[in-house]
């Protein structure tokens, strides 16, 4: 078993008008985690305009832990009661930050990962330095970064990394062009 956290996703298709009975659904999950020995979080992240599916995160931390929540029977009548509610589920488990970025094979170079991480860190630090800056600057370094990074880092993991791989993710899975091979015309020019 794994004794690093352990990331959940899920996603879920809202059935045909269903939307507030899936949203009241979704929040009953997350409240339901917050029962659980070794839950560090979760969060849903709504479709873009025109889409229907939901991403749900749960995070754990560990694989032991994640495994008897899954398995609990609140968590399955939980399931039971939300059934009707959407279609055509996935889940895929995440351990470590490139699981934002797909699986295995399919993720984008780590050049990649790193501008979509920044994109999310930066806009979100200088907002959080510009209104809590005037506070935080009369301590000193230590627990002026450790307060920052409290605040943070569950807010760029449960929020604006996926949210930024969701709006980055055409160019994160983009393939560069190759350019083309020569051809004997051009080759002796």
């Amino acid at each position: 078993m794994s004794t690093s956290p352990v990331t959940l996703m899920v996603a879920r298709r809202v059935a045909a008008g269903r939307y507030q009975d899936l949203i009241a659904w979704l929040r009953e999950g997350e409240q339901l985690a917050t029962d659980f020995p070794g839950y560090l979080g979760s969060g849903v992240l709504a479709p873009p305009p025109g889409d229907d599916e939901f991403q749900i995160i749960f995070r754990f931390v560990d694989e032991h832990t994640l495994h008897a929540w899954e398995h609990s029977a609140s968590r399955t009548a939980w399931l039971a009661r939300g059934s009707d509610l959407f279609a055509h589920p996935k889940e895929h488990r995440v351990s470590g930050i490139e699981g934002w970025f797909g699986a295995a094979g399919q993720r984008p170079p780590r050049w990649k990962q790193a501008v979509a991480i920044w994109l999310a860190f930066f806009p979100v630090s200088l907002l959080f330095n510009f209104v809590l800056g005037p506070w935080l600057g009369e301590l000193s370094l230590l627990p002026r970064v450790l307060i920052s990074t409290a605040c943070l880092t569950p807010l760029m993991v449960y929020f604006f990394i996926p949210l930024s791989t969701r709006l980055l993710a055409g160019w994160l899975n983009s393939v560069a062009p190759r350019p083309l091979p020569a051809t004997p015309s051009t080759q002796n020019r």
